[in-house]
């Protein structure tokens, strides 16, 4: 009988565990803790478990499931709050009270709730693994697309063959069903008929089949500017928010998941702090969604919550549970954000389960793996067209948070992102002790994806948007420049030119580049709003720069202008009262320098 022949922390070794196989999901103890086979050595298996361990004794049984660890699928995902394993805390409060019982087992869906089924297919057409057979209204916001799971035959690993083979609807059945009654029998070429219920589960570790992988070329619309101007991300893209203690990892996150024009977030608290959980817990369900007024932001968001007080082994789980659930909406052609934050918390639980294995261990300690976990990760990502034939385009964006100590960028966790990251959006602590939020350094920060995404800027947004970013980010190179000097050898060195450039600068960070996350307007920006913002501080620029080497004006009285105060408050105002005061600077600005 299998039984617990060692124990180190959140490592059991087990013996008599012939057969067991790898990432296979076992019950550890006498109170069932959950726990995932990591090492196999002839008959002894090596288990990663999910919780707490204290209390456990030599010799107690281990039980097989036969599962690998994976995750429940189907309506009822949205606005839930789960744990690294996908157990919903609300049901667990229910059952258990306000601490999670260990060795607890909670399905992740509701398995008594009806959901109201409507067939989109009929009995007899010819369907193919990821086509849509109904819907499901999940939430205000959210359609819930039924589909057939590409994992009907019990493989989770498919060949071309497998995607072109085609089903008969034998019987398809509306109205009301609970997520695991049969709403669908399906036959093959063959004659076997295979049921087909409204939930499925799916391996955590194997990523989800899709048809074809598309080019990154539509920016992820995020309201920030710093981040729409000049660093965007692509649908489908990856990014990382390096950044030392303070310096606004979990706002800038947060803010994403508000304002950022997706149909579903996923939002994964991986070793972070309880309390910032409980502010998205508290907060989101009294928010509005920007994409769908009228409708709670939490409507169209899963939260998947691994506090640092919980386990740290199930911090691994916690990520990898987040990328399936969002491939699984993916799939039926949404547009995901998941949100990790911090991938640096998971690099730990790596590092010490990887010490307990008694592995060699890498840089500061971190597995040798370290970078092929975070890039097989990141890689799940991406825009596709999914599974079925369909004309829908569904995308995952990542963007993980990584907290590197003392703000120290050459550390491992860092400089493994960055080398599989498309944007890279580096938080400063001077900024952040400056109070400048968010506190990303324009200077040290970078996108990849701005030679994809360009097209779409000048057609959808504004032809003159690569030459407006190209001349903003001349001037803040500029300011940066002029800076040091001012800084060396004090203002007096300076032209009078390069005191206009100055201001330039001062404009651009202070007005454009500062954003109030939590005022109502300035929490998000239009591209609209982004360019008339720009047009002024460049009209403000060449007007002083012109009036000054004529000698109308004096570099020195340009800060003292009421214009100026006028133009850094711009970004309070709503886009239509925007764009009347530009036009009220505008003509206040020639009367006063020509």
């Amino acid at each position: 009988m299998p039984e617990i022949a060692r124990i180190a922390g959140s490592l059991v070794v087990g013996d008599g565990l012939r057969g067991v196989q790898m990432n296979e999901i076992v019950r550890v103890g006498k109170e069932r803790l959950v726990g995932e086979v990591i090492r196999l050595s002839g008959d002894t298996a090596f288990i990663q478990v999910y919780e707490d361990t204290s209390g456990l004794f030599v010799g107690e049984p281990i039980e097989r499931t036969g599962q690998a660890l994976s995750v429940e699928l189907g309506p009822g995902l949205l606005a839930k709050a789960f744990d690294g394993v996908q157990r919903p805390l609300e049901r667990i409060k229910k059952e258990a009270g306000d601490w999670v019982t260990r060795g607890i087992d909670v399905p992740a869906l509701d398995p008594a709730k009806e959901w109201d089924f409507e067939p989109k297919v009929k009995e007899g057409d010819r369907v193919e693994l990821g086509d849509v057979l109904g819907e499901v209204q999940e939430t205000k916001s959210i359609v819930h697309r039924i589909m057939v799971p590409p994992s009907l035959r019990g493989r989770f690993h498919l060949i071309q063959a497998d995607m072109d083979e085609k089903f008969r609807v034998v019987s398809i059945s509306g109205g009301k069903h609970r997520v695991y009654d049969t709403i669908a029998v399906l036959a093959d070429e063959e004659g076997r008929e295979y049921e087909v219920k409204m939930a499925h589960r799916w391996p955590v570790r194997i990523p989800r089949p899709f048809e074809k992988k598309l080019l990154p070329e539509v920016p992820l619309i995020t309201g920030q500017r710093v981040l729409d101007f000049f660093f965007p991300i692509a649908l489908g893209g990856n990014a990382a928010i390096p950044g030392g203690f303070g310096t606004g990892k979990t706002v800038t996150e947060q803010t994403l998941a508000k304002f950022a024009r997706v149909d579903v977030v996923i939002y994964i608290g991986c070793g972070e702090r309880g309390n910032e959980m409980t502010e998205v817990l508290a907060e989101f369900p009294e928010l509005e969604d920007p994409t769908r007024p009228g409708a709670p932001l939490m409507d169209r968001t899963i939260l998947v919550v691994n506090t640092s007080n919980m386990p740290v082994a199930a911090r691994e789980a916690s990520i990898y549970t987040g990328i399936t659930m969002a491939e699984y909406y993916r799939d039926m052609g949404y547009d995901v954000l998941l949100l990790a934050d911090s991938t640096s918390r998971w690099a730990e639980a790596l590092r010490e389960m990887s010490s307990r294995l008694e592995e060699m261990p890498g840089e500061e300690g971190y597995p040798t793996y370290l970078g092929s976990k975070l890039a097989a990760f990141y890689e799940r990502t991406g825009r596709v067209y999914p599974l079925g034939g369909r004309d829908q385009i569904g995308s995952v964006t990542a963007v993980g948070a990584v907290s590197p100590q003392g703000g120290d960028f050459s550390e491992p966790v860092t400089q493994s992102t960055l080398r599989v990251v498309g944007a890279f959006w580096a938080l400063d602590s001077d900024l952040a002790r400056r109070r400048h939020y968010p506190a990303i350094n324009w200077l040290t920060s970078y996108t990849l994806y701005y030679g994809l995404v360009k097209k779409w800027f000048h057609e959808k947004a504004d032809p003159s948007w690569t030459e407006m970013r190209n001349w903003a980010s001349e001037m803040l190179q500029r300011d940066a420049e002029l800076t040091e000097i001012v800084q060396l050898v004090g203002p007096d060195a300076l032209e009078d030119a390069e005191r206009v450039l100055l201001e330039t600068g001062a404009l651009l960070r202070e007005t454009f580049l500062q954003q109030n996350a939590f005022h109502e307007v300035d929490g998000s920006s239009s591209l609209a709003k982004d360019m008339m913002i720009l047009r002024i501080i460049r009209f403000f620029s060449e007007r002083a720069m012109e009036a000054v080497k004529a000698g109308r004006f004096h570099a020195e009285d340009l800060h003292a202008l009421p214009e100026r105060e006028e133009i850094e408050r711009l970004k309070e105002l709503p886009d239509k009262e925007c764009e009347a005061k530009i036009a009220e600077i505008e003509k206040s600005l020639k009367e006063k320098l020509g």
